[in-house]
């Protein structure tokens, strides 16, 4: 009795230490919002640096309460908190390896950083999952799909800005010449010493370096100099002195054609490929608004240190929608169909407010309340959060983020990122962004090519109508062949921009008018600007955009996570609890014993499912069924079929669920039809044991 109650109090504790590590965990991230929060405003001048180092110091100290804690559950228990991150990740990433889902590139010759393979469960996942993207948006959305060269010339990408502020800061070792991205440099060292704070100057030197730790992704090359001198950087394989730090672009640079006259990139992006067609795709779509179009392919970017396995990475898979559409009008018809969704949304407000919390918030309250920027935007939002779900993602670890005022371009009417809590933080999976006219604007002074778009009215309007006239003789005389340029420029100006030029012309000076790579001052007798009501039929317009943008890679990486677990009861039974639709098999067949008649029969099932299009595989080896269960079990194949001698019989078989270990047993006639149900996610488990009979497992099922 003694011994029970000994017992029962051990869990008790247990219980609460764990209570207690997730309530400070919850702490540290709330304050995390807090600093994060209190920066933007000290950067808009509503605080003061003072408040924002109380708010630090109040983040360290949570922090080391959080240590303590953790410490007291693994003395306790002598086992690693579930909190403990990189124990959990270090597990997943063994299983994820040593079962082929990915696994480092050119292995036999060492790695490169930043590349990997997908064995054939990881590519079968990744399939999956790409294939879900296509059918839950492109073809739900009679979207228009295109596929773009991954070479781009660099006249394109300059236009979008990716030549001039695609980049990173890099310091180099000034003796071997290898390179180490600036701002990692610097966190390491820091992290040095907070792991060793006496060995390196005591709490001052810990104050100052968590201070420096929170404020490294912000700062620029002057403050990463200045910082790395500080602590005496050397480069961290020979410990020879560094650079200074320097931009550097992340775009593989490279040429085209056999002279290498014409310069060219890999694409850091896939949406550059649909802007530059979007004349051809709005003739195709018969020249009407709102249509979006769509590309799933390979993008790439230079990481000066790719880490964290699948998240960082140098080659990777992206999907992105482009959602052209009238400036003025970013209602969508299906909106209402997704309106009372209500996913986590972590608004501006929120973050800068007391709590620091995301909230359930529906998104009809959402775009009604102006939280969300209009009824669009709203939409992907809704279908992001649905294809998570489907695919795997707990709903309770995915939020999306608005931007602050100062994370977002000066042009973007609304951002929100998509981010899923894994053991690395909250990590951004998705993009979603009024982007306005910004782009197709660029792209059309840059090609000078009209990516307008027309609306012809129902009925004439009476409009305020801005007109734009170059003065070509003085523009010709004053800029000799250029003025052939701005003339372009000052045509392709958005009425905003003319406007506000006629108002500094107004004042009789020179604006300032962008042209290529030239910032030209316009004088007031170079161009007339003029506003005046008109009798209209239509009206042209570069349209805006609303762009949702995926990471596939980041995708699946988070749902590794969120569908790893370890059987209770047995620490070497690791399952992937992956949902049908991206299970990378849907089901295997087992024959219950080594016996060509059993074999057979397990044979005829795989080809009548595969016909069906449903993929299978055959484990007729001799280990006990309960093994191979735990086989399957391990790379998340969702369902298992049992021949047995009753199958010889009467045809039945049993089919067992992978979550819950039950089986049911049902007719081989009603099995092609179930199993197209289930991996369809259009029958549940529960809804199948409804209409068939229980199964006892094997004695071998562990």
């Amino acid at each position: 009795m003694a011994s029970q109650d000994s017992e029962q109090q051990q869990q008790q504790q247990q219980q609460a230490l764990e209570e207690a590590v997730l309530k400070s965990q919850e702490e540290v991230a709330r304050q995390g919002d807090v600093v994060r929060g209190l920066k933007a405003e000290m950067k808009d001048g509503r605080v003061v640096r003072s408040t924002v180092d109380a708010a630090i110091e109040e983040l360290k100290n949570l922090k080391v309460d959080l240590e303590e804690k953790m410490k007291a559950y693994s003395a306790l228990t002598g086992k690693v908190s579930g909190a403990d991150k990189e124990a959990f990740r270090a597990s997943l990433i063994n299983v994820l390896e040593r079962k082929l889902f990915f696994i480092p590139a050119f292995k036999i010759y060492g790695s490169v950083a930043g590349f990997f393979d997908y064995g054939p469960p990881g590519c079968a996942v990744k399939q999956n999952v790409t294939q879900f993207w296509r059918q839950h948006f492109v073809l739900e959305e009679n979207m228009l799909e295109v596929e773009c060269p991954a070479v781009t010339p660099e006249p394109v990408l300059k236009a979008s800005g990716h030549v001039e502020r695609f980049t990173d800061f890099m310091v180099t070792d000034v003796v071997t010449g290898d390179c180490h991205r600036a701002d990692h440099l610097l966190e390491r060292i820091l992290e040095d010493i907070l792991d060793d704070p006496n060995a390196h100057g005591g709490a001052e030197a810990e104050s100052e370096a968590r201070e420096m730790l929170v404020r490294v992704g912000e700062m620029g090359a002057q403050d990463l100099d200045e910082a790395l001198k500080k602590y005496n950087a050397k480069a961290p394989e020979t410990g020879n002195d560094i650079s200074s730090a320097f931009p550097f672009n992340l775009m593989f640079r490279t040429s085209i054609g056999p002279k290498g006259d014409v310069v060219g990139y890999l694409r850091p992006e896939t949406a550059q490929g649909i802007f530059v067609n979007f004349k051809d795709l709005l003739y195709y779509n018969g020249s009407k608004l709102p249509f979006a179009a769509a590309q799933i392919g390979n993008s790439y970017r230079n990481e000066i240190s790719p880490r964290s396995g699948l998240l960082r990475v140098r080659e990777f898979t992206q999907a992105e929608i482009e959602h052209f559409c009238n400036p003025n009008d970013k209602s969508h018809p299906k909106f209402k169909y997704i309106r009372d969704l209500d996913p986590l949304l972590y608004s501006r407000a929120l973050q800068l407010g007391t709590e620091k919390k995301p909230q359930r918030i529906s998104l009809r309250r959402a775009v009604e309340e102006g939280i969300i920027a209009n009824e669009t935007l709203g939409y992907f939002i809704g279908r992001t959060y649905t294809f998570c779900t489907k695919i795997g993602l707990n709903p309770d670890r995915v939020r999306f983020r608005q931007h602050l005022q100062h994370e977002m371009a000066h042009y973007a009417e609304d951002c929100w990122d998509c981010e899923v809590e894994t053991s690395y933080g909250w990590i951004e999976c998705a993009g979603l962004a009024d982007r306005s006219a910004f782009d197709l604007s660029a792209h059309a002074a840059a090609a000078k090519t009209d990516l307008n778009a027309y609306e012809q009215y129902t009925e004439p309007r009476m409009e305020e109508v801005v007109t734009i006239a170059p003065v070509k003789k003085i523009l010709g005389k004053e800029l000799k062949r250029e003025g052939q340029i701005v003339a372009d420029a000052l045509s392709n100006m958005s009425d905003c921009d003319a406007m506000e030029m006629k108002s500094i012309h107004e004042k009789g000076e020179s604006a300032p008018l962008k042209a290529g790579d030239t910032v030209y001052q316009i004088d007031p007798s170079w161009v007339k600007i003029e506003k005046e009501t008109k009798k209209v039929n239509g009206k042209s317009f570069i349209p805006a955009v609303i762009e949702p943008s995926f990471g596939i890679g980041r995708m699946l990486y988070c749902m590794f996570e969120h569908c790893y677990y370890i059987r209770e009861g047995d620490e070497r039974r690791t399952v992937f609890k992956f949902t049908p639709i991206a299970a990378p098999i849907k089901v295997t067949i087992f024959p219950l014993l080594a016996r060509s008649e059993l074999i057979e029969k397990a044979e005829d099932i795989a080809r009548e499912l595969r016909h069906a299009g449903l993929s299978n595989s055959v484990d007729s080896t001799g280990t006990t069924i309960g093994k191979r269960y735990a086989r399957t079990d391990e790379i998340g194949v969702p369902f298992a079929i049992t021949v047995d001698f009753d199958t010889l019989e009467d045809g039945s078989v049993t089919i067992r669920d992978r979550d819950t270990t039950a089986q049911v047993r049902a007719p081989r006639s009603d099995l092609v039809s179930v199993m197209k149900s289930l991996a369809a996610m259009e029958m549940s488990w529960e809804e199948l044991v409804a209409k068939y009979p229980a199964q006892d497992a094997p004695t071998s099922e562990p």
